[in-house]
């Protein structure tokens, strides 16, 4: 992804107990975007939110599983974002819970990546 450039941002909002065959689908969805090379992913946990066909969810009331909205983010160039939505949109349709997938034109203003070290093993 280059700086001061145009690009998209894909906005997937779903449940933290979504699962996709045996996996979190937001974990499936993160571990997906680096495999098609996406320049990164972020998941967000909401404090309450809810859908079209669900009820209000909010951490103020206590469960036995905490059922919260997640929203998986994802900023990269267009083409990338186009390719990437085209692979997982299938998907979805055996996902038996709602959620909404957007996508937008964004320009980045500074992508600056970090250099990364290892820990040094004592």
């Amino acid at each position: 992804m280059k700086s001061n450039g145009e690009a998209k941002i894909l906005r997937i909002y779903t449940s933290n107990t979504d699962k996709f065959k045996h996996s979190l689908l937001y974990e499936t969805i993160v571990f997906a975007a680096k495999r098609y090379g996406l320049a990164g992913a972020t998941v967000t946990k909401g404090i309450m939110g809810f859908g079209s066909s669900s009820i209000i969810r909010s951490v103020k009331f206590w469960e036995i599983t905490d059922k919260l909205p997640i929203v998986v983010e994802m900023i990269d160039e267009s083409e990338k974002i186009d390719f990437f939505v085209e692979k997982i949109l299938p998907w979805f349709d055996y996902l038996p819970t709602g959620c909404l997938i957007t996508v937008e034109k964004t320009t980045v203003v500074l992508y600056k990546q970090g250099n990364y070290k290892k820990k040094k093993k004592m």
